[in-house]
């Protein structure tokens, strides 16, 4: 077939990503180790060998990984040579519960350019990878497309790609609907006519429905890919419209879910604020709409100049969520915490079609989903050749799809294979179908290898699933596990793997040893050995916090039963505490911290239930501390931006001279440069030095400009001359 066209062209700014530019253009011993019982409340990563375990390779650990100091070298036993053969730690803790994987979870574009759309063909393989959640009418071209007549001003429409078709094939696919509404060029009429149709006339169904897509893009902060026929393209006029959208949609059908769309943390133009504007694009947005919305929508191309750049951004997904979670929280007024997260575009600069884009895939879409994501979706079924290019010795088409759309370059030089021919990222994609099926429960899974990825669920039944992704393109990794909370059944687990270069999964049994390749995907599932009924799971908690004390409180899960409290850290659970009530008193936390919690039921025969949903809270700073801060974030560019921090004294005594420390949230952050005192930065920790004199009572202020890459978790805890200072 010929080239599919390019979509309209849609690139945040210069300065961060040229994004949309959507151009058709070896043996691994597993050693399942025990756990030494910790010492500390929060453990760090486990890194040191295990005590192996004699009676079967896929034993459970007793408990969380004790200090470093404790586990400096192997512990002894019969099968220690075994353990100490391996070269990665990971463990998995299902104390450390996460999200339940939604019924939507896994979610791909179609555009109404593919002539592919809808096809038995494509529905078949969609449905054969487990994809549940389809989005229409695609990218860019939502705010262009009028449903009635099926056309779209200024771009390509394929033919066979109506709203009817898509529904067809989303039928066959056994997927729902994601459907994005004509913010741009359309009217809250047609929208609300577009409901009628669908779900009144037809009785589809449809559920989800976002107002427009990537809105920020319409020229308001620079740069304009997305059409927008408004007068006015500030987040101000975006949310009214949202707004009048909803309510005449809902007018329709009182059922249907509304979302807004956002930008990421840490994505442009996150944290900017606009001429005329009272704050970010997020905040004006969930200011002015957050009572009428049901979800928010954002869209994550983290780049990297490189596969291994690439393959690291998996690492914000946590902070990212956490953000955007805050500033819903913060903005959305009363009950936003009904507002859910969609992720409907994601996808890499490097690799797209090659083993690098079926490893982000994995990992990105694990993280998501475990963060609470209710669906993430993958840009693009089709999309048509690129440049060509060689990645990790296979040859990779430059193309956003997981599905080769069989065309050739302007001479016939270069041609994809043939039509419909999964890429790498489409099996990566099927094994996510295999591992997070709907109702799965996500744990913790942590490991001391920055190149293996980890991820793992709980399943109804109490059976266990582990991704295990090896972003190393050379060397084979040797992996000890290590489980928490769970003993698996005698027997050789299930193994699914997806290694470079290869075009099907293969399925087998692991005996002694299971094979992580360089650049591979494997997929162990484990039966439970206690498949017995165990208390009903506990609510998810609440919490009041000071700066060291938090009290956790849920919900009674029935009579006779113990709850025992995990925090989490690095993927495992470290026990807070436990009590017959329904509460717990929490001391010695610190100050500024965050900190995720979860409650686990305890009935009189010792069986555990499964862990409750996880509660997120940040300590505070003490109030009677003897100095205040007040950091701002006063100008923001979307890479970097001007921190202005006040200093108070509050104590009756004058300072001759002062330090003011604090540390970055997280490693991609640094400090530029800094006035009105000394500044220093040694890794991640700030030292402010000043000779000057500050009076009791009196106040000062020092500036900086600092650099981020990432989400910019901006700094909680500030300490003068040592001492914890309360932040405002």
């Amino acid at each position: 077939m010929g080239a599919l066209p390019i979509p309209i062209a849609s690139a945040e700014s210069a300065v961060n990503r040229s994004l949309h530019r959507r151009t058709l253009a070896s043996t691994v011993l597993l050693a399942v180790t025990a756990a030494v019982i910790p010492a500390a409340l929060s453990p760090s990563t486990a890194q040191a060998a295990a005590r192996s375990a004699p009676a079967a390779l896929f034993a459970p650990a007793a408990a969380l990984p004790a200090p470093d100091s404790a586990r400096a070298a192997a512990l002894p036993g019969p099968n220690s040579a075994r353990a100490a053969a391996s070269d990665t730690r990971v463990d998995v803790d299902v104390r450390a519960g996460l999200a339940t994987v939604g019924s939507g979870a896994l979610g791909v574009n179609h555009a109404i350019w593919d002539s592919q759309l809808g096809t038995p063909a494509v529905a078949d393989l969609l449905k054969d990878a487990g994809v549940r959640m389809l989005r229409y009418p695609g990218g860019s071209y939502a705010d262009i497309y009028h449903w009635r007549d099926h056309t779209a001003p200024g771009g390509y429409v394929a033919p066979d790609t109506d709203f009817d078709t898509f529904m067809a094939g989303a039928r066959r696919t056994g997927a729902e609907p994601m459907i994005i509404a004509n913010y741009g060029t359309g009217t809250a009429q047609e929208a609300a006519d577009w409901v009628r149709y669908a779900n009144i006339t037809k009785g589809y169904a449809a559920r989800y429905w976002t107002i427009g897509n990537e809105n920020y893009g319409n020229g308001h902060y620079g740069s304009a890919w997305e059409a927008d026929d408004h007068a006015d393209k500030s987040p101000k006029e975006y949310a009214a419209t949202v707004v009048a959208y909803a309510q005449a949609m809902k007018a329709v059908d009182p059922t249907i879910k509304i979302g807004a769309v956002l930008t990421m943390p840490g994505n442009w133009p996150d944290a900017i604020v606009g001429t005329g504007d009272q704050g970010s694009w997020n905040q004006e947005v969930l200011t002015r709409a957050g009572s009428v919305i049901d979800f928010v929508d954002v869209h994550w191309y983290p780049g990297g100049s490189s596969a291994a750049e690439t393959l690291t951004k998996s690492s914000q997904i946590q902070d990212a969520a956490f953000l955007l979670r805050r500033q819903i929280d913060s903005y959305a007024g009363t009950n936003a915490g009904r507002i859910t997260i969609s992720m409907t575009e994601t996808n890499v600069d490097v690799g797209r079609n090659t083993q690098p884009g079926a490893l982000f895939l994995a990992d990105v879409y694990s993280g998501l989903l475990a963060q609470g994501v209710f669906t993430v979706h993958w840009w693009n079924v089709h999309n048509g050749l690129g440049t060509v290019s060689t990645v990790a010795g296979q040859t990779d088409y430059n193309d956003f799809g997981l599905l080769s759309s069989g065309n050739c370059n302007a001479d016939n030089t270069v041609c994809q294979p043939p039509l419909n021919t999964p890429f790498a990222p489409y099996y990566a994609l099927k094994l996510m179908g295999q591992f997070a099926r709907p109702g799965d429960r996500f744990v913790g899974a942590g490991t001391d290898n920055a190149l293996i990825g980890s991820h793992a669920v709980r399943r109804a039944n109490g059976d266990l699933a582990v991704l295990l992704i090896n972003k190393d393109p050379d060397a084979a990794r040797t992996v000890a596990l290590n489980y928490h909370g769970f003993t698996p059944a005698a027997g050789a687990p299930t193994v699914a793997s997806f290694v470079n270069g290869a075009d099907e999964i293969t399925t087998s049994t692991a005996g002694s040893a299971l094979s992580l390749p360089p650049y591979s995907i494997s997929l162990v599932t484990l039966r439970s050995a206690n498949p017995v009924a165990a208390p009903p799971t506990p609510a998810r908690p609440t919490v009041t916090a000071t700066d060291r004390t938090a009290t956790i409180s849920w919900p009674s899960a029935g009579g006779g039963l113990k709850y025992e409290v995990y925090s989490q850290s690095n993927g495992l659970a470290a026990q807070l505490g436990e009590t017959t009530s329904t509460s717990l008193p929490v001391r010695n936390l610190e100050p500024g911290k965050r900190y995720t919690v979860n409650v686990v039921a305890r009935d009189g025969s010792g069986r555990a239930s499964a862990a409750s949903p996880p509660l997120t809270f940040v300590t505070g700073t003490p109030a009677d501390a003897p100095c205040t801060v007040k950091f701002r974030d006063t100008n923001d560019w979307g890479n970097g931006y001007v921190g202005s921090i006040d200093i108070t004294n509050n104590t009756a005594s004058g300072l001759t001279g002062w330090t003011l420390t604090f540390g970055w949230p997280t490693t991609w952050q640094s400090l530029n440069s800094g006035w009105n005192a000394t500044w220093t930065a040694d890794g991640r920790t700030v030292r402010v030095t000043s000779d000057a004199a500050l009076a009791a009572g009196g106040s000062t202020n020092v500036g900086f400009v600092g650099n981020y890459s990432g989400p910019n978790v901006l700094p909680e805890v500030f300490t003068l001359n040592g001492k914890v200072c309360r932040s405002e």
